[in-house]
């Protein structure tokens, strides 16, 4: 099972849905560094559920730092810490009856029947906590750097948000938001279709919309090892995410060059772009121009509804209407898992500039 990510920096995850903790293990990050809990703490709450249009499972979310912090500072060996399970349900699952579109049935076929379905095992958005504390300390690194991060839900089902206008003003007025949406008339009502799906038993997914500003010219390579290529194997690591796009993404299609090539041009000396329709990314490599992606999040496969599956012990067809506690929609808590894999992906390529820079100094 591939349960690491990254290069000069690289995260081991562990744990289980149900499981009585899950956790990481951080590599890589320079010593000496002021641990920012109150920063993790801040987006892991961003992440836990709250109020009726989330899931009722409450999990307290503190993680407890076993190894490469001292004093308070990284210690610049491999960091790893904890987070408990405290409100886990096993009864609430049939581990017989696969749930449709969830990773169930794959997952026993995998593993053999081995694996422990309740709760999805390493397959269940809850995981995504320990993509947070990791992702959180890299990008407290990287604000220190002036590069900001920041995502909003660009559509709910038939719902649309405003585009981002003043990029980092709106950045800051996303980060205090639990429902991050520009248009404060919007959220209500984004929020109160879920509250009606949900009286359905069913789901909703969505867009998010994720901008990152104040990068340098270079990060990146070409190929395999492509800002895109590296964001985009990240990003589908998070459960639901189902498409990724990058600047105008599908929409180039819908336009010749001549409408949509990036013009260049200087401005006191810095090369700029006067459009952004690639998104910040030409070849792979970062143009200093903002970073601009989208991500499709699927509709909550967990739903109230009767639905047609399978009986694996008696190999039979059957149906399913799921119980217990689960989200009618996961956008709104998805973002800050976004943001969390979007400060990873980008600190291993900023530090591997600075690797390369120190030939040419």
């Amino acid at each position: 099972m591939s349960n690491h990510i990254g290069e000069i920096i690289r995260l081991t995850v562990f744990g289980e849905s149900h499981g009585t903790k899950l956790g990481g293990v951080l590599e890589g990050i320079p010593a000496g560094i002021l641990l920012p809990l109150d920063y993790i703490q801040d987006k892991l709450k961003l992440r836990k559920a709250k109020s009726s249009i989330s899931t009722a499972r409450q999990e307290e979310d503190r993680p407890v730092f076993l190894s490469g912090i001292h004093h308070g500072y990284t210690e610049g060996t491999a960091i790893s810490f904890v987070l408990e399970n405290k409100n886990a349900q096993s009864k609430d699952y049939e581990l017989n009856k696969p749930r449709p579109s969830h990773a169930d049935y794959v997952a026993y076929e995998k593993y053999f029947g081995y694996m422990n379905m309740a709760g999805g095992n390493m397959f269940s958005g809850r995981l995504t906590a320990i993509f947070v504390v990791a992702g959180a300390l890299c990008q407290k690194l990287l604000e220190d750097k002036g590069i900001y991060i920041g995502s909003h839900i660009e559509q709910l089902y038939n719902l649309q948000d405003r585009p981002f206008q003043v990029y980092k003003e709106d950045i800051q007025v996303l980060s205090q938001l639990d429902f991050p949406v520009l248009d404060s008339s919007i959220a209500k009502t984004m929020q109160e279709l879920i509250l009606e799906t949900k009286e359905e038993k069913n789901s909703l997914g969505g867009i998010l919309e994720t901008v990152v500003i104040g990068l340098p010219l270079g990060l990146g390579n070409p190929l395999f090892d492509g800002l895109e290529s590296e964001l985009s194997k990240s990003l589908f690591s998070i459960p639901a995410i189902k498409g990724i796009s990058f600047g105008l993404g599908f929409d180039f299609t819908k336009y010749k060059g001549s409408e949509i090539n990036d013009a260049l041009y200087y401005d006191n000396g810095a090369v700029k772009t006067k459009t952004n329709h690639n998104g910040g990314i030409n070849g792979g490599i970062s143009n200093g121009m903002p970073l601009i992606f989208h991500t499709v999040v699927k509709p909550t496969s967990s739903i109230g509804l009767s639905q047609d599956t399978i009986d694996l012990a008696n190999k039979k067809n059957t149906r399913l209407a799921i119980r217990g506690r689960h989200d009618p929609a996961i956008i709104h808590r998805a973002r800050v898992v976004v943001d969390a894999m979007t400060a990873f992906v980008i600190l291993n390529a900023y530090m591997k500039r600075e690797q390369e820079c120190l030939w040419h100094d």
